[in-house]
C-alpha cells in the first residue's frame, strides 16, 4: 500500500499513468481468442488543434473502448488523422508568404514535398493534445489518410466506382470559392446576414408591348441570364409563356418560361433565370431544355467578369470584380430606364430596397462563395444511397438516438451527386489521364492509363485531387489493411446480381468467414459503433454508409450515436467570431482531465446539446478529491485492496446493504451503457460514490468513540469496504481513467492494471432486501432530523435529545442495531422510548422518561418516519415564534417566486418568443422554488 498525499493533484499523475499506459501497450488490442471490438476515430484534422468538440466525441469514444476493454473484449480504437487538403495546403502557403514565397514559385512535386515536411514537424499537435485527454487509442497503428496504404484504398475506389459506372465527370454548379480557386463542400460554407439590397427591373418584351417586372439581390447576374420563369398557373402571364424579352445592357434574346420555381405570391411573380451563376436556376434551366455546355458562365475562377459564349457583355465590363460590375451594372439599369425605384415609407426613392440578406462565404477564406458552372467529377450518390438506407430501415445500422432517422431518410432520399474533386495541390490525386482528343483513361497507376490508351498517345492526369470526404468515407476499411487484406465479404462474393440491399435482408446464411473464425478483417468490420457530431451525418457519416456497403458488402458499424454541440454557458453556439469558445486544455490544466471528461458524460444526454459550465467541470474535480480522502481514510483504517472478485461474504446488515447498492449501481451502469445512456451511466455512478459509499457507508463503519477510546472497524466491514472500493475504481475508469488507476495501484499491490482488470459483475444473489430496508430506514430518520437541525438553524454541533412515542416491531429491532450510529450520526445526545417498546434502559437518563422530555421542554421538534414517530427536544432558550416567523416569511417568499415562474410559464408569447435556454431556465427555477416552499412548510408543520 502507498501512502497517498493529503492533497489531490491530477497534474501530478496524468502524464506518469499516461505515459505508462502508453509504453506497456495496453491500448494495443492483443487477446488471442477474445472478441473483438472495434471504433474507429473521427479522424481529426492534421492542421486541428483539441477543441472542445473534440473533447466530447474523444471522451465517449473513449468510456465505450474502455468499458470493452475492461470486459475482456479485444478492444481496438483506430486512431488517425485527415490530411485536410485545404487547410493544410492554407496553413503551409502561409508559411511560405513568410518567407515572400508562392506555391506558384516551385513545382507540384516541390510544393507536395515541403507539405510533407510541414506534417513531420508540426502536424502531430492534435494528438498530443488528445493524449492529454486520456484517449487509449491504439498509437502504434496510427493512420493518416494519405498513408501509402491508404491511398491505394483511395485510388482503388475511384477507378471501380468509375468503371461501373457510378463516377463521372460532369459540368454543373458547385459552391466555388474564389479566394482559394476550389470547389469547397456545403460544410465549408458559412451564411452570414449580410445588409444588402433588393433592386427590381424592367425587362422589355421583344415585341415592343411592354415589359416584364423581376427583382434580384445580385443584379450583375443578369449579364448571363437565359429566361424569365413565371408559375403556370399565374394567369398574369399565360399570354406571355413562349415570348422573348431583350436582355437590357446585353441585348440578348431570352424566353419566358413556366416553371413551378416561381411563387406568384412573392414579388412580381416573375422570376430571373441564370442557370450558371444559381442552384435553383440551374435546376429551371435543366428543365427549360438548356443543356449544362450551353449555360452562360460570366465568371472566372477568382470571381471577375469574362465574356460569355455569345459574346454579348459590353467590354468595359470585363474583368471587374463582382462588387465592381454591381454597381456599372446598376447605373447601366438606371440609366437606360430599366430600374425600378424603392420608394420609401416617407415617399422618397431609392435604387433597391434595403434588405438583410444570407449570404454565403467560405469558411477558411472568408470570402463570398459563388455558384460557379465547371466541369468536375461526381460520384452516383442516389444509386450508393440505396442499401443504406435499407441498412437503417431494416435496423442494420442503429441510429441513436432514433429522432435523427427522419432527417437521414429525408436527405437521403433526395441526395444529389456528390462532387468530389478539387483544385488543390495537396490531397490524392485524381487518377485520370487527358489524351488531346478529350478521351479519358482512368487506372490505378499511369502505366496501366498508357496501356489503356495505347502507345504513343500523349497523356496528361488530372490536376485536380479528391475531396478529403472522398477518403475518409473509407475509413472503416481502409485502416484495416483493405483491399491488400480481402474481406470475405466483397460485393463481388455476394453472388451475381445480388446487391448489398439484398445481402442486408437475406435469409441465407452469411459468407464462411476466414480462418481464425474472427470473420471480415479479423474481426474488425463492420465497427461495433460509430461516435459522431450530427453535424457530419452526411459529410462522413452516410458517405461511409454507402462506400462500405458498396465495397465490403455489410455495414461499416453496427450503431451510429449522434452526440449533440457543446455550446456557451448562455446556449448560444460558440464560435472564435463571438469570443465564446472554450479552451478544453485550459480546463484540464484547472481542473484535469478526469474532471472534463465526468463532465461531458454526466451532460451528455442522447444527442442534447451542452451547455458549457466551469462550475460544473469544478464540481467534478470535487467528485475527484471526496473519491481521494475516501481512499485516505481506508487506507489510515487498514483498508486495502480487494483479495477478491466475487462479493465477500456479510453479516451485518450494514455490509450486506452496501453490496446490495454496489450490485444495483453495476446494473445500472451496464443497462446505461447498453443502451449509450452517457448521462445516466455517469450519474449512477456519482450517486453512489458521493452519496452512499462516502457520505453513508463510510460513516456507518467508522467506530465510535467510548469512553474517550476509538475503537476499531470490524474485520468484515474492511473486507467489505476494500471490496466495494475496488468494484468503484473499476466503475469509474472508463469515465476518469487517471485518479482511478492511481488509486488502484496505491491500495495495495495488484497483479494488473487497473486498465486490463475485469469489470464488475452484477450478482443478484448477493442482494438483501431485509439488510437493505434496514439501512434505508436509518439513513432516512437521521436525514429526517439533519433536515429539521437545518430548517431551524439549530447549528450541526448542537447535541439533542429525542423521545420515541410509537415504533413498530421491525423497526425496533433495526434501531436496536444502528441505535450507536443514529447517535453518532443525527448529532444526539439521550434517546428515550417508552417502557413498553421493551428496550433496555441503558440509554435513558437516570430517572427521566420519554413524556419527562417530551412535555418539560419548551417545545419539540416532530419527526415522523415509515414506523416510528418521535420528538426532538428543543431547550428553553430556542425562540419558537421566532422560528415560525422564519419560516412562515421564507415560505411566502418562495412561493410568490415559484407563482411568478409559474404565471411567465403559463404565458404563451413568453414560451413561443423567449430563446430556449430562457424557457429551461424558467422551468428548473419554478421546480427549484416549488421544492423549497414545499420543504419549508414540512419544517413548519414539524413545529406544530
Amino acid at each position: 500500500m502507498t501512502e497517498l498525499a493529503k492533497t489531490f493533484d491530477p497534474a501530478a499523475i496524468e502524464t506518469r499513468w499516461y505515459a505508462h499506459w502508453e509504453d506497456k501497450g495496453l491500448f494495443h488490442p492483443d487477446r488471442p481468442g477474445a472478441e473483438p471490438w472495434t471504433i474507429v476515430n473521427p479522424p481529426p484534422n492534421v492542421t486541428g488543434s483539441l477543441h472542445i468538440g473534440h473533447a466530447l466525441d474523444n471522451t465517449l469514444q473513449d468510456i465505450l473502448t474502455r468499458h470493452a476493454r475492461l470486459q475482456g473484449k479485444d478492444a481496438l480504437w483506430v486512431v488517425g488523422t485527415d490530411h485536410a487538403g485545404i487547410a493544410t495546403q492554407m496553413v503551409v502557403e502561409r508559411r511560405m508568404a513568410e518567407h515572400q514565397q508562392k506555391r506558384t514559385d516551385f513545382t507540384r512535386d516541390e510544393f507536395v514535398a515541403k507539405v510533407w515536411d510541414w506534417k513531420a514537424e508540426s502536424g502531430g499537435e492534435i494528438t498530443r493534445q488528445l493524449r492529454r485527454l486520456g484517449c487509449s487509442m491504439d498509437w502504434a497503428n496510427e493512420r493518416f489518410t494519405m498513408d501509402e496504404g491508404f491511398s491505394k484504398a483511395v485510388v482503388k475506389v475511384f477507378v471501380d466506382l468509375h468503371s461501373e459506372g457510378l463516377l463521372y465527370r460532369d459540368k454543373r454548379l458547385v459552391n466555388w470559392d474564389p479566394g482559394l480557386g476550389t470547389a469547397i463542400s456545403d460544410l465549408e460554407v458559412e451564411t452570414r446576414e449580410i445588409k444588402g439590397s433588393f433592386w427590381r427591373l424592367r425587362y422589355p418584351l421583344e415585341d415592343g408591348s411592354g415589359f416584364i417586372e423581376v427583382a434580384t439581390t445580385r443584379p450583375e447576374t443578369m449579364l448571363a441570364d437565359m429566361a424569365v420563369a413565371v408559375n403556370p398557373a399565374d394567369d398574369r402571364y399565360t399570354a406571355l409563356v413562349g415570348k422573348n424579352v431583350r436582355l437590357p445592357i446585353t441585348g440578348r434574346l431570352i424566353p419566358i418560361v413556366a416553371d413551378d420555381h416561381a411563387d406568384p405570391e412573392l414579388g412580381s411573380g416573375a422570376v430571373k433565370i441564370t442557370p450558371g451563376h444559381d442552384f435553383n436556376d440551374f435546376e429551371v434551366g435543366k428543365r427549360a431544355g438548356f443543356a449544362a455546355g450551353t449555360m452562360l458562365n460570366m465568371l472566372d475562377a477568382k470571381a471577375r467578369v469574362v465574356q460569355v459564349a455569345d459574346g454579348l457583355i459590353p467590354a468595359e465590363l470585363i474583368g471587374l470584380t463582382t462588387a465592381e460590375a454591381r454597381a456599372a451594372v446598376v447605373a447601366r439599369l438606371k440609366a437606360d430606364g430599366c430600374l425600378i425605384p424603392h420608394v420609401d415609407k416617407d415617399g422618397e426613392e431609392h435604387d433597391a430596397e434595403p434588405r438583410t440578406i444570407q449570404t454565403p462565404y467560405g469558411d477558411r477564406s472568408g470570402v463570398v462563395i459563388e455558384p460557379w458552372l465547371t466541369d468536375q467529377w461526381y460520384v452516383d450518390a442516389k444509386t450508393l444511397a440505396q442499401p443504406a438506407i435499407e441498412a437503417v430501415r431494416s435496423g442494420a445500422i442503429r441510429i441513436v438516438p432514433k429522432t435523427w432517422e427522419k432527417t437521414f431518410f429525408n436527405w437521403m432520399e433526395n441526395i444529389q451527386p456528390w462532387c468530389v474533386s478539387r483544385q488543390l495541390w495537396w490531397g490524392h490525386r485524381i487518377p485520370a489521364w487527358f489524351a488531346e482528343d478529350g478521351t479519358i483513361y482512368v487506372a490505378m497507376t499511369a502505366e496501366e492509363a498508357q496501356r489503356q490508351a495505347g502507345e504513343g498517345v500523349a497523356l496528361r492526369q488530372d490536376d485536380d485531387v479528391l475531396d478529403t470526404w472522398f477518403s475518409s468515407a473509407l475509413w472503416p476499411f481502409a485502416t484495416m489493411g483493405w483491399p491488400d487484406e480481402s474481406p470475405s465479404r466483397l460485393r463481388e462474393g455476394l453472388g451475381e446480381g445480388v446487391s448489398a440491399s439484398d445481402a442486408l435482408t437475406s435469409t441465407s446464411p452469411p459468407p464462411t468467414p476466414p480462418a481464425g473464425g474472427r470473420g471480415v478483417l479479423d474481426g474488425r468490420y463492420p465497427n461495433d459503433v460509430l461516435i459522431s457530431g450530427f453535424d457530419i451525418l452526411f459529410f462522413w457519416n452516410a458517405r461511409m454508409m454507402m462506400q462500405g456497403l458498396h465495397f465490403m458488402g455489410d455495414v461499416p458499424f453496427k450503431t451510429l450515436y449522434l452526440h449533440g454541440l457543446v455550446r456557451a454557458a448562455d446556449g448560444a453556439k460558440m464560435s472564435k467570431s463571438k469570443g465564446n469558445t472554450v479552451d478544453p486544455l485550459g480546463l484540464i490544466d484547472r481542473y484535469g482531465a478526469d474532471a472534463l471528461r465526468f463532465f461531458m458524460a454526466a451532460m451528455e444526454s442522447q444527442g442534447r446539446d451542452i451547455k458549457m459550465d466551469e462550475k460544473r467541470v469544478e464540481g467534478y474535480r470535487n467528485f475527484a478529491t471526496k473519491l481521494w480522502n475516501a481512499a485516505r481514510f481506508c487506507q489510515a483504517n487498514g483498508i486495502g485492496a480487494s483479495a477478491t472478485l466475487e462479493a465477500p461474504d456479510a453479516a451485518l446488515a450494514v455490509n450486506k446493504w452496501v453490496i446490495a447498492e454496489t450490485i444495483k449501481t453495476v446494473q445500472a451502469v451496464d443497462l446505461a451503457l447498453a443502451d449509450y445512456r452517457f448521462d445516466g451511466a455517469a450519474n449512477a455512478v456519482y450517486q453512489f460514490v458521493w452519496s452512499r459509499f462516502c457520505d453513508w457507508y463510510l460513516e456507518l463503519i467508522k467506530p465510535a468513540f467510548v469512553e474517550g477510546e476509538r475503537g476499531e472497524i470490524d474485520a468484515e466491514s474492511k473486507t467489505v469496504c476494500g471490496w466495494v472500493l475496488d468494484q468503484i475504481l473499476v466503475l469509474l475508469h472508463p469515465f476518469m481513467p487517471f485518479i482511478t488507476e492511481e488509486l488502484w495501484h496505491a491500495m495495495g499491490a495488484r497483479p494488473y492494471d487497473l486498465i486490463v482488470a475485469q469489470w464488475p459483475m452484477a450478482d443478484a444473489r448477493s442482494l438483501d432486501p431485509e439488510a437493505e430496508q434496514e439501512i434505508d430506514w436509518l439513513i432516512r430518520l437521521v436525514s429526517e432530523i439533519r433536515a429539521a437541525r437545518t430548517d431551524l438553524g439549530i447549528s450541526p454541533a448542537e447535541r439533542l435529545n429525542f423521545a420515541i412515542s410509537d415504533i413498530g416491531d421491525s423497526e425496533r429491532n433495526w434501531l436496536r442495531h444502528g441505535l450507536d450510529a443514529l447517535k453518532r450520526l443525527a448529532r444526539l445526545d439521550v434517546v428515550v422510548w417508552p417502557a413498553e417498546q421493551g428496550f433496555s434502559n441503558q440509554t435513558r437518563l437516570p430517572g427521566v422518561s420519554a413524556s419527562v422530555i417530551s412535555h418539560n421542554a419548551k417545545s419539540g421538534v416532530q419527526i415522523i418516519v415509515s414506523g416510528l414517530e418521535g420528538t426532538i427536544a428543543l431547550g428553553d432558550e430556542f425562540d419558537v415564534d421566532s422560528a415560525r416567523g422564519r419560516l412562515t416569511k421564507a415560505i411566502a417568499a418562495a412561493a410568490k417566486e415559484r407563482d411568478a415562474l409559474a404565471g411567465r410559464l403559463g404565458n404563451p408569447s413568453f414560451v413561443e418568443r423567449a430563446k430556449p435556454e430562457a424557457v429551461e431556465k424558467a422551468k428548473v427555477d419554478h421546480a427549484d422554488k416549488a421544492a423549497e416552499a414545499e420543504r419549508l412548510s414540512a419544517a413548519l408543520a414539524r413545529l406544530g
